[in-house]
Order: structure tokens, then sequence, then C-alpha cells
């Protein structure tokens, strides 16, 4: 969330454009922002500043406040390099695909087929066809990551597209991948086929047009077919159906050029593991029909999250992700409850760590009062742990 407010008030390309260490009063006085906000900012950055997207420079005994530079991954959220990633944050954390993942447990308890329908009564690309904001935000992101797709494919697999007379560029969004494509191969009569709401108003060039159709009624026919982050987004019964429609629309001779993420990767990297079980989770849209047995085991993390933990903290990330704050939890039972319950959890840890570590600081009172103090969880570890102590 801290990194789509960056990007939606424009720091990194406010600090870039500065063109060198920028002091905190200069950024915050080139936000446009309340007044009132202003004194926050440092808090956004700092996060941000630990999650390595920016970076603070050095102050020497001239400066008197912290300045901070970019590094590559905040590079990757300016608007304007050939590589820029900005729109991809700002469509993982939109509202509508935030409010799937919070209704992810309830759609494991209904028939829904993605937590997208629990939430929204309809799958992502109905919904995206009618709203045009969210359709905007998913092209975009399609068309940066196929900037970065393509010329590593362009160059890495080169003989792929060599002989080749014509492609059909199926599910390819705006078409930036393609183009790119047909400027490399000049010869490579390309076509982008997608949602008629995708394509509809986009201009081609000499050697690429735009078709508007459905994959699963049929595909334009050409030498080869290529489906990038196509198909992750559908069940098995569903994939067979493209794939059975790519062979109808390719020659005996024609090839079908697959890209999307492969899972179960040998390579001990634990970075690409993770993405591929992130990446795996955000196009979650059915639970496979292949069952596998997995045993799983507990670790501390996760004996947290245990409801009759003496520490339980499962609270916590229900309070965390609800859409509420302390006002509204006067007027509101259920989150006033959650948040009740998450302090009293947090309190039960913490409470044990003050009477091991800080024993001495209520050796000698004789009254305590704990302001803000819920629903009374500390004071109750405290006043067992000092009877004499009111």
């Amino acid at each position: 969330m801290s990194v789509k407010c960056a990007i939606d008030l424009n720091i990194p390309d406010i600090i870039h454009n500065y063109g060198k260490p920028m002091p905190l009063s200069k950024l915050t006085a080139s936000l446009k922002i309340h007044p009132s906000k202003t004194c926050f900012i440092y808090r956004l950055m700092r996060i941000l500043t630990h999650s390595a997207f920016f970076y603070e420079h050095d102050v020497t005994e001239n400066e008197l406040e912290v300045r901070y530079v970019l590094t590559d991954a905040s590079k990757l959220l300016l608007k304007d390099p050939p590589f820029s990633l900005k729109y991809f944050p700002q469509l993982v954390h939109d509202p509508v695909i935030v409010n799937s993942w919070i209704q992810l447990s309830t759609w494991f308890t209904n028939d829904d087929p993605t937590p997208f329908h629990t939430a929204n009564g309809m799958g992502f690309w109905d919904f995206a066809a009618r709203e045009p904001k969210l359709n905007h935000l998913f092209n975009e992101a399609m068309a940066t990551d196929s900037l970065l797709v393509s010329s590593m494919v362009v160059e890495k697999c080169k003989s792929v597209f060599e002989g080749l007379e014509s492609l059909v560029d199926v599910g390819g969004g705006t078409g930036t991948m393609t183009k790119v494509i047909a400027e490399s191969f000049p010869q490579l009569k390309c076509i982008v086929f997608d949602l008629p709401h995708v394509v509809g108003d986009l201009q081609g060039t000499e050697n690429l047009k735009y078709v508007g159709g459905d994959m699963f009624e049929a595909i334009p026919p050409a030498d080869s077919i290529m489906l990038k982050w196509v198909l992750h987004d559908w069940n098995d019964e569903e994939c067979l159906k493209i794939l059975s429609n790519c062979k109808e629309a390719i020659s005996s001779k024609g090839k079908v050029i697959i890209i999307d993420m492969v899972m179960g990767n040998k390579k001990e990297d634990r970075e690409l593991t993770e993405t591929e079980i992130f990446f795996d989770m955000q196009m979650m849209h059915d639970v496979t029909e292949n069952e596998l047995e997995v045993r799983y085991v507990l670790i501390d993390a996760s004996k947290l999250l245990l409801k009759d933990h003496p520490f339980s903290l499962k609270y916590l990330p229900q309070f965390a992700l609800h859409p509420g704050i302390l006002d509204f939890a006067a007027r509101e039972p259920k989150f006033n409850h959650l948040f009740n319950d998450a302090m009293a959890t947090d309190s039960l840890l913490v409470s044990s760590m003050v009477i091991e570590k800080c024993k001495r600081v209520f050796e000698g009172f004789e009254l305590l009062v704990d302001v803000g103090g819920g629903t009374g969880t500390m004071v109750k570890v405290i006043s067992e742990s000092f009877p004499e102590l009111k």
C-alpha cells in the first residue's frame, strides 16, 4: 500500500527529476498534499527506505536533513523508462482487487469459482469489461510487463520466430509485445487477438493488425500462435479448449508459443520460488482438480495464529485488513470486537516481556492506571505479578 501511495503521489518521478539527493523538505513541498499531512511524509519514506525502494543519502556535517535517491526498485516505478512497472502495484492494490482478497476465507466456504466472484458477483473479465478504470489499469500493467518480457524473448529466443510468416498473439491486450516482435521481424504478419472491448479502437501498422473475438470460440489462422500469461488464468478444461482452438488455427507445421510461469522450478532460488507462489495465488481462479497429498507442519510463526496459543495473534491480520478506524469501532460491534481481541492478544505477548525484562519499573508503586487499556488484558497480567499494586 505504501508503494501504491508513493506512485499515486508521484514521489519516484519527483525525486528523479530533482537530479540529485532530494531533501525531505523539498520533497514534501513538491507533493500535492494537504498541509496537515506534511508531517507524515517522513514516516511513509521511512518504510519505503527500509524496504529498499528508496535510499537515504548519507548526511554530511553541512546537511541538516535526510536526502533521498532512487534505488533500482524505484527506478522501475518511474513513468517514462522503457520497463516501467508502476501500473502493477496500482492494479494489485486497487480496492476492487484488495476486497477480493479480503473475501478469500469466505470463498473457501462457498461454491463461487473465484474470490473475485465472491466479492463482486462476477468474474474479473466480465467486471473489467464494464469498468473502464480497472480495464485501463489491467491493460497498462500487462503492457509494461510485455515490454520487459518481449525484449528478453526477442534477444534470447530469436530462433523461435525465424521462418514464420504469420503470428497471432491470443489475449495480446493492447499489443505491446506484438509490436516489438513485429518491429524485430518485419516479414512477419502479426495479429493481436483479444476481446472486442480491449482492441476496439486500436490502430495497427503495416504488418500488425487488431482483431476482436473470443478465444473459446475460434482463433484466426496463422503459422504460429502465442499465449503469454493466458493459460494460468483458466482451469484444465478451459485450457484444453483454448489449445484445441489453437490446433485448429495452425497448419500441421505450425507452432504454439507459450510464455507462462512454471511452478515447481528445480532451481534453489528462494526469491524465484516466492515469486512463483505469489504469482500462483494472484492468479488463483479455481482449485486444482488434481489432488496432491501434501503434509504440512506448523512453524513458530504459524503457531501464533492458533486460536488457543497463549500469545495468539490470530485477530491482528483480521483487524489490520478490516476497512475501519477507531471512530467507526464505537458504532460497529463487529469491528469493535475485532479491535479489542487484536489488542488483547498483542497485550498478552507484550506483558510477558514487560514483566520479565522490566520488573523493576513497577516495584515500589501502589497505584497504576492503564490509559486506553482496552479490556484490561495487560493490566491483569501486571496485577497478578504485583499483587500489592492497585
